[in-house]
């Protein structure tokens, strides 16, 4: 017989401490983002664009945390899959919302599930990868 865990949802709650790190820690390195939050399913829980954050940076946002979600994994780590030669390049990218392989998209994961994204635009990529991995850490604690 097996046993099933339940493992709880991201909640309103969660991604208000997700949005509430990332925020943080790209406003201490004197950066202006967006960030997105998406549940399991890739629904929109959250979502923040600082005023003096590029316009743009909102749709960079949620592409990442989709692709993060869509992918199980950090969108730093899939960069290379997707250059000539790599795992994903001929990947299709006709979706409702086309796949971002750029630094800053997160999975979160809870009890070892995943549980939904958090996408993080406006920085270097490099940037947006620890803005979004702090706010995942923040959320674990």
């Amino acid at each position: 017989m097996s046993t099933t865990i339940a493992v709880t949802p991201l909640t309103t709650q969660d991604a208000e401490v997700l949005v509430t790190a990332a925020r943080r820690a790209a406003e201490a390195a004197g950066v202006m983002v967006s960030v997105t939050v998406l549940d399991a399913g890739g629904h929109l829980l959250a979502f923040r664009r600082d005023d003096r954050a590029v316009l743009i940076s909102g749709e960079t946002s949620t592409r990442k945390a989709y692709t993060a979600l869509q992918m199980n994994s950090a969108t730093a780590d899939l960069v290379d899959a997707v250059q000539p030669g790599g795992l994903f390049h001929t990947l299709p990218t006709a979706l409702d919302r086309p796949l971002l392989f750029i630094a800053g998209g997160v999975p979160v994961h809870r009890n070892g599930r995943l549980i939904g994204a958090v996408g993080v635009g406006g920085g270097a990529p490099e940037q947006d990868h620890a803005f979004a991995v702090a706010a995942v850490e923040a959320l674990v604690q």
